[in-house]
């Protein structure tokens, strides 16, 4: 379920898993992964500059 990359701070477009990824939205080593659940806004920072959020999956219950 790899979905449209999106900047920190931008409104999530789904609750989902969302995943880290590089600047050109390739996979790295080590990723944040965030639950974005119904209401949550916005998207958080990525540990470097330039990095984006992909959703992967449905949202994790309990998890943040």
């Amino acid at each position: 379920m790899a979905g449209v990359p999106q900047k920190p701070g931008e409104t999530p477009q789904r609750p989902a898993e969302y995943e880290e990824r590089g600047p050109r939205g390739g996979r790295i080593s080590d990723p944040r992964h965030v639950t974005i659940e119904p209401g949550d806004k916005p998207l958080p920072p990525t540990q470097k500059p330039n990095r984006t959020w992909v959703p992967i999956g449905r949202p994790k219950r309990g998890r943040k």
